[in-house]
């Protein structure tokens, strides 16, 4: 009988050697799989997004400890730990005034640590923060979704600021990791915590799309209606998705070190 691991480097080589198309395919095939397992196995889906928040803060603690201990903060960007408390800030406003629920208070615990988070790279661990390599222009993704926002929000009876905070932390949420994963692409080698939490970050959002996409199909389509109408309902499911499969990527690379024994997990040319 073939040892696992093996059966794993065999798994990994033959998907490694594939076109970019069939990567892509068996993506989708994966998260389709995926889905239909989640639906099976979760009866409520709305635990889903109570799961993404409590894995974001699970990741949010491993890079507290990772701070807390090792006394430094090479490889994070904190860029992402900014772009994170901003989109945070926002969608707790827009739950204060549209819908107070469970949800506020895990954004607003995943927003005090964020920003413990950041407190700690800019001051008490300055002299570690990589900033040479933390090079993602902010404005590249915060003005884009500053007008995306202004241009397609929800058309419910809410005021029109508020419906436009609300699509502004949707889009910003999406794309927030980029800085992050830029850090990574310029290091190529990433020590375990970061590892860590950028997986987490990765099942965070997987979590919260799967939790979209479900209350859709679970509806027959009427919580898109319920949304508003226009391009809105469809650019939410877009920006969840967007997100997942922007750390897909990583999140494969790092199943394979871990599986592989590797505790330090290093990127070939081209990932993220």
């Amino acid at each position: 009988m073939r040892p696992p691991k093996r059966t794993i480097h065999v798994i990994s080589s033959w998907v490694r050697r594939q076109p970019p198309k069939v990567k892509a395919f068996l993506a989708v095939v994966t998260g389709m799989v995926a889905l239909v397992l989640l639906r099976v196995i979760v009866h409520d889906h709305d635990n889903l997004f109570v799961a993404a928040e409590a894995v974001h803060s699970i990741g949010i603690s491993v890079l507290i400890y990772k701070l807390m201990k090792e006394k430094t903060c090479a490889g994070l960007s904190l860029k992402t730990q900014e772009l994170t408390a901003m989109f945070l800030a926002v969608r707790l406003y827009c739950s204060f005034v549209m819908e107070y629920d469970i949800h506020t208070l895990l954004d607003l615990a995943t927003l005090a640590t964020t920003m413990w988070v950041i407190f700690m790279i800019r001051f008490n661990l300055k002299s570690s923060y990589m900033e040479d390599k933390d090079n993602f222009a902010m404005y590249y993704v915060v003005v884009p979704c500053g007008v995306l926002a202004l241009l397609v929000h929800p058309s419910t009876s809410h005021h029109i600021i508020n419906r436009i905070f609300w699509a502004f932390c949707v889009y910003l949420e999406a794309v927030s990791v980029l800085p992050q994963l830029r850090v990574m692409q310029n290091t190529k080698i990433v020590e375990p915590f970061t590892a860590h939490y950028v997986f987490a970050l990765g099942v965070a959002r997987f979590l919260s799309c799967a939790h979209w996409v479900l209350q859709v199909l679970d509806s027959r389509g009427h919580l898109l209606t319920a949304l508003g109408y226009g391009l809105w309902p469809s650019m939410v499911l877009i920006s969840e998705i967007v997100q997942t499969f922007i750390l897909a990527d990583f999140c494969y690379y790092y199943m394979k070190s871990v599986f592989g024994g590797q505790l330090v997990l290093r990127l070939p040319s081209g990932v993220v």
